[in-house]
């Protein structure tokens, strides 16, 4: 074979033995450079007005990676406090940030997020408990606010698990409360300069389009203080050959012209916002597992490899598909489901991971059965490499199910240099903070 790159970062095949001699299997691999050209890419998005983008931190956390973002201009969504204590830690003013989250902050909690809110941080307000709550706060500092509305109609998620729009998600004020929500508001002379709506992720780009005239809309009845309008993030990115990933200048152009629509009709200038993070950082993603043991059958061929649903839940969780690479231990490619290559000589296996679960695999089906893989025939010690994990992976797996350890985070920087950004969790930090309790 003469190809030697894959994926969407052309990732170099010779690369993978380098890696795993220097840090283990298994391991996370991220690549600067695509994340700052996806970066560009959304700042470029065409807008009216202004255009205010922020990325999802909840799909990779990692304070190099937050830096690479946050550095090439974008700022932050931050769904806990938590996370925007954490964002703050590795170096980013909260003034760079906007909380939208579930949480309704006591005690200490409170204390922390009021102190946020006075340092810049842009409060979203969720539900009617949180508006009540943040009030009179908000107006002793004279704070203005911004609000999640939950627009009352079907959502826009890939998944129902990923549709936050829906009758079956409670994320944001409902349309029906709005008016009581802001009813409260004006009888404490708080402004609500900002409104959001975010329906869900990976979905339909013309329910993207639905939800930028249906948010205009109670804007224009509801809204007379805001001057930016936040339309979620969610655009979809094509992880598999064949997946179409969402047009940006497409839905940019669209949202621009509804803005000025909204101009003419109103006499109002609205920035844009817009706050995705699977965009920013899926196909940045790598994962290096090594194949640790094969096991033949009459029914379906396995490969074992060393890190599987720990590592990587969102087959098991979604259904979803990510693709994957052969590797030989002298960095030879043997094939790749990146661009289809070969075509001929391949062999059907289920690639599993080590948990003692039987969903714990690279592909399933929607009822939870192992899918084969077509790959040409590896050998033990050879390198599975799985595509399009820079998102909602290493930030949201389980990764000491089984007590197995979370993997360590190498970053390829734009240099071309490989830097390691988080190393590989010790045994002793599964269990530190377990204590010995005489019963």
């Amino acid at each position: 074979m003469t190809m030697k790159q894959f994926g969407p970062t052309r990732l170099a095949a010779t690369l993978i033995p380098e890696i795993a001699r220097q840090w283990g299997t298994p391991v996370y691999l991220h690549d600067q450079e695509y994340i700052e050209n996806s970066c560009e890419q959304l700042l470029n998005m065409p807008n009216a007005y202004g255009l205010h983008v922020r990325y999802a931190m909840k799909a990779n956390s990692d304070r190099t990676v937050l830096r690479v973002v946050t550095n090439k201009g974008l700022d932050l969504d931050c769904s806990s406090l938590d996370e925007a204590a954490r964002a703050n830690a590795a170096g980013i003013p909260f003034s760079r940030m906007m909380l939208t989250t579930q949480e309704v902050a006591a005690g200490e909690e409170r204390t922390e997020l009021e102190a946020m809110i006075k340092a810049g941080l842009k409060y979203n307000v969720c539900s009617m408990t949180q508006f009540q709550q943040i009030a009179d706060f908000a107006k002793a500092n004279s704070i203005d606010l911004s609000m999640r509305v939950h627009p009352g109609a079907a959502g826009g998620g890939e998944s129902a698990t990923r549709d936050t729009g829906s009758e079956y998600s409670c994320f944001g004020v409902h349309l029906n409360d709005v008016p009581t929500v802001k009813a409260m508001a004006d009888k404490l002379g708080l402004r609500f300069t900002q409104v959001h709506v975010h329906i869900g992720s990976g979905g339909d780009p013309e329910k993207w389009r639905q939800n930028i005239d249906r948010e205009l809309g109670f804007v224009k009845s509801y809204f007379p203080d805001a001057t930016t309008v936040s339309f979620g993030g969610g655009l979809k990115v094509a992880r598999m050959p064949g997946e179409k990933q969402a047009d940006i200048a497409s839905l940019g152009a669209y949202a621009k012209q509804r803005i000025e629509e909204f101009k003419a009709e109103t006499g109002r200038e609205l920035e844009m916002e817009i706050e995705p993070g699977t965009f920013v950082v899926a196909n940045s993603g790598h994962i290096i597992t090594r194949i640790i043991d094969k096991k033949l059958t009459n029914e379906l061929n396995f490969l074992i490899v060393d890190g599987g649903m720990e590592l990587l839940t969102r087959p098991l969780l979604y259904g979803s598909e990510h693709p994957i690479a052969i590797v030989r231990q002298d960095g030879t490619l043997l094939s790749s489901e990146y661009d289809c290559t070969p075509t001929a000589g391949l062999k059907s296996f289920g690639i599993v991971g080590r948990c003692c679960e039987s969903g714990d695999s690279v592909r399933l089906d929607n009822d939870g059965n192992i899918v084969p893989v077509m790959i040409a025939e590896p050998e033990i010690g050879d390198y599975v490499v799985i595509g399009g994990t820079g998102a909602y992976s290493e930030s949201m797996s389980p990764e000491n199910y089984n007590s197995h350890r979370k993997p360590g985070a190498v970053m390829k920087t734009r240099a071309g240099k490989l830097v390691q950004i988080r190393k590989k969790q010790v045994r002793a930090q599964v269990y530190q903070n377990e204590l010995d309790v005489t019963l």
